[in-house]
This record gives structure tokens, C-alpha cells and sequence, in this order.
């Protein structure tokens, strides 16, 4: 499934995914440096949904905060 993401990296929060109506917010310790939030961000969903780290794949977004992301195997 697919699924639209808003990063706030650096947060003290992380890592926590929220569910909100526009889809998730994920708060992740990690800083926006050489992709350290994105690979939070992956780390975060796949426990999340209780799936392998390989299932989650970043589509759209590797630079901004909002992102779209694939997850493999993740139920609604």
C-alpha cells in the first residue's frame, strides 16, 4: 500500500508513527544529514507495520518532509 508521510526529524518524540487524517506523521531523532531521517523514516514504519525494513520503499519526497512512501505486506 501506499501511504503519505510528514517527517519531523530530530524530534524527541522518535521514533513514533501517528496516524492523522491527511496519513501518517512520523517523528524520527535522526537529523535531515545525508539521509540519516530517511532511513529512521524506514526503520520507523517497518516496525510500525511489522514488516522487514526492505518492505517500506520511499517513492516520492527524499528531500522534503512530506514524503510518499510503499510498504510491502502493511494492512491498513
Amino acid at each position: 500500500m501506499q501511504y503519505t508521510i510528514r517527517v519531523k526529524p530530530g524530534s524527541r518524540k522518535g521514533p513514533l508513527v501517528e496516524q492523522v487524517a491527511e496519513g501518517f506523521v512520523v517523528h524520527v531523532r535522526e537529523r535531515a544529514i545525508d539521509g540519516a531521517a530517511n532511513d529512521g523514516v524506514v526503520r520507523a514504519l517497518a516496525e510500525h507495520f511489522d514488516v522487514p525494513p526492505r518492505d517500506v520503499t520511499i517513492l516520492r519526497g527524499h528531500t522534503s518532509r512530506i514524503k510518499r512512501v510503499e510498504i510491502d505486506g502493511a494492512d491498513a
